[in-house]
C-alpha cells in the first residue's frame, strides 16, 4: 500500500525548472477547497465561483505533474528492455494510457483558460530499469498511489465535466493498480470499496522524491 511502501527510497527523482513551480506544486493542497469552502457556507458568490474554478485548475495541474512522472517511468521501463511476454503486453498500454492522460489533463487545462504546468525533468535511482523486480513492484506502488489520489480529489473538484473526466482517470487507475498487484503476486482487489488519501498525504509521498 502506498502508506507503507517509499517510492525510489526516498530519493528525489523530480527536478523543477525553478523553485516557483517546485513551490506551485507543493502548495496546491493549501489551495484547493478555497471555492467549495465558501459554498458549504451558503455564499456562492461570483468570487466564491472564480475561486472554485482556479482550485480545479490546480487540482488538474497537481494530477498533470504525477502524471508526466508516471508517464516518463513507464517509458523508460518499456523502452529499457526489462519487460517480456505477458508483463510487456501488460505494462505497454499502461504506459500509452499515462501518456494520454498527459495529453488530455494538458488540453482540458488549457481549455479552461488555465497554463499547464510544465514537465519537470526526472532522474532515478540507479538500477530503476535494470531489475525487473523493482520496476514492477514500483509501478504497483505508484498506481496503488494513483488511485487513492484522483479519489481523495473527486470531492474538490466544483466542475461537472472535470468530475467526470477525473473519475473516468480514477477508473483507469484502478485497472492498472490490479493488474500490477497481480504481476507482483498481489491482492489486485483488496477492498469492496476504493480508498481514499486527502492531498496532503500524496504531497508527503511525493515530496522525498522532488528535488
Amino acid at each position: 500500500m502506498p502508506d507503507e511502501t517509499t517510492l525510489f527510497n526516498g530519493q528525489p527523482v523530480i527536478n523543477f525548472d525553478s523553485e516557483t513551480d517546485r513551490r506551485n506544486f507543493l502548495k496546491y493542497a493549501g489551495i484547493v477547497g478555497v471555492g467549495a469552502t465558501l459554498v458549504a457556507a451558503g455564499t456562492r458568490t461570483k468570487f466564491a465561483s472564480a475561486q472554485a474554478a482556479q482550485g480545479d485548475i490546480d487540482i488538474l495541474n497537481y494530477a498533470l505533474t504525477l502524471e508526466f512522472l508516471e508517464a516518463n517511468f513507464y517509458k523508460q521501463g518499456v523502452d529499457g528492455g526489462i519487460l517480456s511476454g505477458r508483463e510487456l503486453a501488460l505494462v505497454t498500454p499502461i504506459r500509452d494510457h499515462e501518456a494520454a492522460h498527459v495529453s488530455m489533463l494538458s488540453s482540458t487545462i488549457s481549455d479552461l483558460g488555465g497554463q499547464p504546468v510544465k514537465e519537470p525533468q526526472f532522474k532515478y535511482p540507479a538500477g530503476t530499469f535494470k531489475d525487473k523486480a523493482t520496476f514492477l513492484k514500483t509501478a504497483s506502488t505508484f498506481e496503488e498511489l494513483g488511485v487513492v489520489a484522483y479519489h481523495g480529489q473527486v470531492p474538490n473538484i466544483e466542475s461537472v465535466d472535470i468530475l467526470a473526466a477525473a473519475g473516468s482517470i480514477a477508473g483507469v487507475e484502478s485497472r492498472h493498480a490490479a493488474i500490477l498487484a497481480d504481476l507482483i503476486g498481489g491482492d489486485p482487489f483488496p477492498s469492496p470499496v476504493e480508498n481514499s488519501k486527502p492531498m496532503s498525504f500524496v504531497l508527503q509521498q511525493a515530496k522525498p522524491f522532488i528535488k
